[in-house]
């Protein structure tokens, strides 16, 4: 990039030699027409004098008056030749100028250079009756030169050219030595400038001047802007400093919430998983209970046959009551102990999916069936009938016990929140799949959330049941799950008395996850 040293040299040069130029131009323009005049009066002067003075020498056939007549008028440098034609004869006198510049008779045939000017000749005399009579005698052909002509207008381009150039020779040597007085201190204040710049220690040499002008008041003001600049780094590195260190407790307590919120979290889940270990527990009672007592009743049964095949002979009756004893303790033995294998199945699966953090690919309708079942003793506990409407054979590639931790969050959500007393509770699940995505909304017909919050439901920590145990990380967990580990989203629509509707979209083949 050029400086502006140089920029400015070539600015001044540039205007004065455009003033020069134009100057120079309306000069040679102004010559040029000057020129143009004075050939214009040299040709009609010339022609003017020829037609006086030659008609009458040409009458009286005097050539060597004529000779003398053209060697005259041949004495300006423009006149390349002149050239006399009688009326009768042709060719009757002639002159020429040679390379040399001599003047000699021109030969009888050729062509000369130059601009021909041609006039006629005419003779003057009295006539009989005493008046004047003009007889035609010839003409005269006068070859011009323009040399002379363009040779001055050359010579004053040239002249021009150089003066100009002269002038800018002059004014570029002007400016550098006045520019120089400028830019000397500025290139040292530059030069201290880039000092300070690139300096990282406080130690900052200051400028020395012995002039009293306006650059040593700059230089002045810039030592003074240095000191500034010294006690503003000393300030700068301390409040660096006191930065460095409230930024690393700034970590540390970040890093100390985080485990904090980990923990939070998965105490969350563990509390999850208890309630969902004493509601199956809960369940799991009856059928067990009802499996002893018919198990201890066939026994009694079994006992009482027995004695009375060892007393002796035994009766028809007593056999036919022993056997419709036995088969309806059977079966209700098999009954209650395939409900109970059924809860046990489904709090088994539910539970190791919510204890670990595998992929595995599983029926979307059978798994929010098991997921059911096992709120199965809180549901029923609240009195809320939820329905499920999923295609059955839908098949998602994800992770189970994140996808349980979601709905078991939102069901549990629901029952704390969306429900009164005497209500007619109902949670309704619908699960749709189109271009590999899984949308799930899931609705319920409670109270609804209040406007106020429906903007704050899915941050950490934000809950209306604080005095009751709410910890506010219920939704937050869905909201992370969802969002992070499904590759999806969520949101929320509702309104006071019309119950509230999470919407989940979420992709089928759940994204990888990244290894820590």
């Amino acid at each position: 990039m050029l400086g502006i040293r140089v920029r400015m040299n070539v600015l001044f040069v540039v205007l004065v030699t455009l003033v020069l130029l134009v100057s120079g131009a309306y000069s040679q323009l102004k010559l040029n027409h000057e020129q143009e005049e004075r050939y214009s009066q040299l040709r009609a002067g010339i022609v003017t004098r020829l037609q006086i003075s030659l008609p009458s020498a040409l009458w009286d056939m005097d050539k060597n008056k004529v000779a003398g007549i053209i060697e005259a008028e041949m004495l300006p440098s423009e006149v390349l030749s002149i050239r006399v034609y009688d009326a009768s004869t042709g060719l009757f006198s002639g002159k020429m100028r040679n390379a040399a510049g001599e003047i000699i008779n021109i030969p009888a045939q050729g062509v000369l250079p130059g601009a021909v000017t041609e006039a006629p000749l005419v003779f003057r005399g009295s006539g009989d009756g005493g008046g004047v009579k003009a007889l035609p005698v010839g003409h005269v052909q006068i070859n011009f030169s323009r040399a002379q002509i363009d040779a001055s207008l050359r010579d004053a381009l040239l002249r021009r050219l150089g003066e100009i150039l002269f002038l800018d020779l002059i004014l570029i040597a002007a400016l550098s030595l006045s520019l120089r007085m400028v830019f000397a201190p500025l290139q040292r204040l530059r030069d201290a400038l880039f000092e300070l710049a690139n300096n990282d220690t406080t130690e900052i040499q200051e400028l020395t001047h012995r002039s009293h002008d306006e650059f040593g008041e700059v230089v002045e003001g810039f030592n003074r802007i240095q000191r500034k600049v010294k006690a503003v780094l000393q300030q700068t590195r301390e409040a660096q400093e006191s930065a460095q260190s409230a930024r690393q407790q700034a970590e540390q307590a970040v890093e100390d919430l985080r485990q904090a919120q980990d923990s939070l979290l998965q105490s969350e889940r563990l509390a999850s998983l208890g309630s969902l270990v004493a509601g199956v527990a809960h369940e799991i009672n009856t059928p067990v209970g009802i499996t002893l007592t018919s198990a201890s009743v066939l026994c009694d049964a079994t006992n009482e046959i027995r004695q009375a095949v060892t007393d002796g002979p035994i009766k028809k009756s007593d056999i036919l009551a022993y056997l419709t004893t036995a088969g309806e303790s059977s079966r209700l033995i098999q009954a209650n102990a395939e409900r109970a294998a059924q809860l046990i199945q489904s709090f088994k699966q539910i539970a190791v999916d919510q204890t670990s953090e595998a992929r595995r690919r599983f029926q979307m309708r059978q798994y929010l069936d098991e997921i059911i079942t096992s709120l199965g003793p809180r549901l029923k506990q609240s009195k809320v009938a939820v329905e499920v409407d999923c295609p059955p054979d839908m098949k998602v590639d994800s992770y189970p016990g994140a996808f349980a931790q979601v709905i078991t969050n939102l069901v549990m959500n629901a029952l704390t929140h969306a429900f009164g007393q005497e209500q007619d509770a109902c949670i309704s699940i619908s699960v749709s799949a189109k271009d590999g995505w899984v949308t799930l909304h899931f609705a319920d017909n409670g109270k609804g959330i209040p406007a106020e919050y429906i903007g704050k439901v899915f941050e950490p920590f934000f809950t209306t049941r604080r005095n009751q145990g709410g910890t506010g990380l219920g939704l937050n967990i869905v909201h992370n799950l969802v969002v992070k580990q499904f590759g999806g989203t969520i949101s929320v629509v509702s309104a006071p008395g019309q119950g509230a509707c999470f919407t989940l979209r979420f992709l089928q083949v759940a994204p990888e996850q990244e290894s820590v």
